[in-house]
């Protein structure tokens, strides 16, 4: 399953959507704004913005993680809109019946998301 939200990220929902019954491991990863860049700017939020077709895009990423782990399910869920630090920007989540094809498949699902084409950024710092 993938989603586009404006709205913030529910862990607790987020958990319910994943397909889990023949799931032996389940992996969640949710990326968060950091308040300190470590360049010496503290950020006050940063605008995310769909620029492109963003649900095209994280149903391909979502498909190819089926190809390639053994996974019961995954879910993306992408947030636009101004987000301020400690809010969560994405989460990428897989269920499988063993942690490996779990853990390896989330960290593609993180690393494909960071990549995303169809999404841009613009940072506000304090």
């Amino acid at each position: 399953m993938v989603r586009i939200s404006a709205e913030p990220i529910n862990p607790s929902e987020a958990y319910g959507l994943l397909g889990k019954n023949g799931a032996g491991s389940v992996v969640f990863h949710y990326a968060v704004v950091k308040a300190d860049t470590g360049a010496g700017k503290v950020t006050a939020c940063i605008e995310y913005r769909a620029d492109g077709d963003m649900e095209a895009e994280l149903n391909r990423i979502s498909t190819d993680i089926q190809e390639k782990w053994n996974v019961e399910d995954v879910l993306l869920i992408r947030r636009v809109g101004c987000l301020g630090p400690g809010d969560i920007i994405s989460l990428v989540a897989a269920s499988s019946p063993n942690s490996e094809d779990a853990f390896e498949s989330c960290r593609y699902g993180i690393a494909r998301l960071k990549k995303m084409a169809s999404v841009s950024k613009n940072e506000v710092f304090l």
